[in-house]
């Protein structure tokens, strides 16, 4: 087992990464102060991990929750799903509410616990490589609306984040490269020796060696961990380059319909349009860009955004995103790789040749 730190000075707290964690009591039981438990899972990991966990927990009094599974179902109906079994199981403020899922499970019942007679204590147990390298660490939770993702939430810091590794081999090819996105964006926005070991090692990390996926999760969770110490609630603009790629990809999302695309792959097609954007700014070389279209190639990642898509389509949806601020789109650009910025800084006519950009051409000839 390895073990980071977020550090948030009296809300600091740990993670721990490595196999069979799941049942290791030992670590659940300091951040639990009462004797309620609601576990909030999906109907997808329930039959796979609840029972484990549920037995980890058996000195303690437990409530399931169990939702739908799914991005489409991250809505307010589902979370105050969340709010009835809490409460028809007359949970008090002395309750933990433990994550057992992937982003979206994270997220809602982040979000739950946030609310939840004004706050009670919150535990993430992701499961998914996405969850395990990004949303599961920094206390960023919520729902989605339907004109934009992530729109209605809060920053709510859980307890422990506890990383079972195992629980990977269950996870679909496809959930797993949806997550290598979120590993490659750590090398594009401030480790460029990562970018090479990701590169080198990409293969094993699809073909689910413990060994490379640990490494890939200690130092995706450690670089996120530094930044969310520094800038904790994205008041300056370091927390927001952790984004890159998000700005284009959230409008993926909307558009097609939640669910319709991965996260994952979303933010893989909009960060190959950040990087296109970032090479026509001239900031980056045509070489660059090509070296992190390929990686995401590598990972099994869609490089290339609906086709169907239009700039105006693009547009509406970007003008509703986190970023913007008084009404101009801020976008996460990288001035090298290794190195992001936050701007909104560049001229109208690079956007629109971005969003306009031949990204099915630019694919065929970097697999050819």
């Amino acid at each position: 087992m390895q073990t980071l730190k977020v550090e948030l000075g009296e809300r600091s707290y740990p993670i721990h990464i490595g196999e069979g964690l799941l049942d290791r009591t030992e670590l659940l039981s300091p951040h639990i102060r009462g004797r309620q438990v609601a576990i909030v899972t999906n109907e997808t990991i329930a039959p796979l991990y609840l029972d484990r966990l549920r037995h980890a927990l058996a000195g303690y009094s437990v409530e399931n929750v169990i939702l739908p599974d799914g991005e489409a179902f991250k809505t307010w109906e589902t979370l105050q799903l969340i709010f009835d079994g809490m409460l028809a199981a007359r949970h008090d403020r002395r309750t933990t509410v433990i994550a057992l899922g992937g982003g979206v499970i994270g997220d809602m019942a982040g979000f739950a616990a946030a609310c939840y007679q004004r706050g009670v204590d919150f535990i993430q147990m992701p499961t998914t490589l996405l969850s395990q390298v990004d949303s599961s660490v920094g206390g960023k939770t919520g729902i989605n609306h339907p004109l934009g993702k992530n729109m209605v939430g809060a920053f709510y810091q859980p307890n422990v984040v506890l990383i079972d590794t195992a629980t990977l081999n269950t996870l679909p090819p496809r959930e797993l490269s949806a997550g290598l996105a979120e590993v490659i964006k750590y090398g594009l926005i401030c480790d460029e020796p990562f970018l090479t070991w990701l590169e080198e090692n990409v293969a094993r990390l699809r073909g689910l060696d413990q060994v490379a996926l640990t490494e890939a999760i200690r130092k995706s969770c450690a670089a996120k961990a530094a930044v969310v110490g520094v800038d904790e609630r994205e008041t300056g603009s370091l927390r927001a380059t952790l984004n890159l790629g998000h700005t284009f990809g959230h409008a993926i999302e909307t558009h097609q319909g939640y669910g319709v695309w991965l996260h994952g792959e979303a933010v893989a097609a909009g960060t190959v349009m950040a990087l296109e954007m970032s090479a026509r700014l001239g900031w980056i070389t045509q070489a660059e860009r090509d070296r992190g279209i390929r990686l995401f190639i590598a990972a099994g990642l869609p490089v290339v955004p609906p086709e169907e898509m239009t700039e105006e389509d693009f547009l509406e949806h970007m003008a509703i995103d986190k970023k913007v601020v008084d009404g101009r789109i801020r976008l996460v650009l990288l001035r090298q790789l290794g190195s992001a910025v936050v701007t909104d800084e560049f001229p109208r006519e690079v956007l629109l040749a971005t969003l306009s950009a031949d990204y099915r051409a630019l694919a065929d000839q970097l697999r050819g």
